[in-house]
């Protein structure tokens, strides 16, 4: 006698089936919203540092005759998710589809330690930034003080662009002029009192912050040429450098019309 149609569904081999279908599928549900230690970031604010941010200007001096610039010298930054969230694997696969978007490990966003050590390497990068760019104009940090104040900014990756936005406010380039050469100019990259210019990370969403703010120019530690020319916005000149006077040579090489390094 011929079988029902609908008890062949019923057979063993069938109702296995069936299950081991409906628990991947909760499996694939559960694992798609269940956290992971990664973290979402993408662009953040731009800060002139020639200029005030929160209501604050961003480089003060005092013990010196200090010049009225124009253009802008902007500090880029990213947004993320805060060190304790964690975000699920929908989350993610969408971050990673999205040029706007990074997803990281937690870990590298996010380096173990407190709070005190991040506002140390904060002040410290400020103090670098400052004895960079006096040690670079030869003056004496008896005489010539300078504050920095960056807001809700954190991190060292703004050390470059406030020591540049130090020298234009002292001295321009050298010539009478505005170091910008009028221009909007962003960047990033840690600095020491030598002037050298370290890599940081996220470059590839500051190139974004940046051009969404007016920059033209975007000035990148040489050894991260590579992420910064990710989904780079149009219009965006791309400069690497590697030290203080690197970036000085570039700003100056841009107003005059001579060559200028590229990524």
């Amino acid at each position: 006698m011929p079988a029902d149609s609908h008890t062949s569904w019923l057979t063993p081999r069938r109702r296995a089936l069936t299950l081991c279908g409906a628990v991947l599928a909760v499996l694939f549900l559960v694992a798609a919203f269940a956290p992971l230690p990664f973290t979402k970031t993408w662009p953040g604010a731009t800060a002139d540092a020639l200029d005030s941010y929160q209501g604050h200007q961003v480089v003060t001096i005092t013990g010196a005759p200090v010049r009225t610039t124009s253009g802008s010298l902007l500090v880029t930054t990213i947004l993320a998710t805060g060190p304790q969230e964690s975000i699920s694997l929908w989350a993610a696969l969408k971050g990673w589809a999205d040029p706007k978007v990074a997803v990281l490990p937690r870990d590298s966003v996010y380096p173990q330690g407190n709070l005190n050590q991040a506002h140390q390497e904060v002040v410290q990068s400020q103090d670098s930034a400052t004895a960079a760019a006096l040690n670079y104009l030869h003056l004496s940090a008896d005489q010539v003080k300078v504050s920095v104040d960056l807001g809700d900014i954190g991190g060292p990756s703004g050390g470059q662009m406030l020591t540049l936005a130090i020298i234009d406010k002292l001295a321009g380039n050298g010539k009478g002029g505005d170091l910008t050469g009028g221009r909007d100019i962003a960047g990033t990259g840690t600095i020491d009192a030598n002037g050298d210019v370290g890599a940081v990370g996220g470059v590839s969403l500051k190139t974004q912050a940046a051009a969404r703010d007016g920059a033209t120019v975007f000035l990148v530690p040489r050894a991260e040429c590579a992420d910064a020319k990710v989904n780079t916005p149009a219009g965006l000149r791309l400069v690497p450098v590697n030290t203080l006077s690197d970036s000085v040579a570039a700003l100056d090489a841009l107003g005059s019309g001579a060559p200028v390094p590229s990524c």
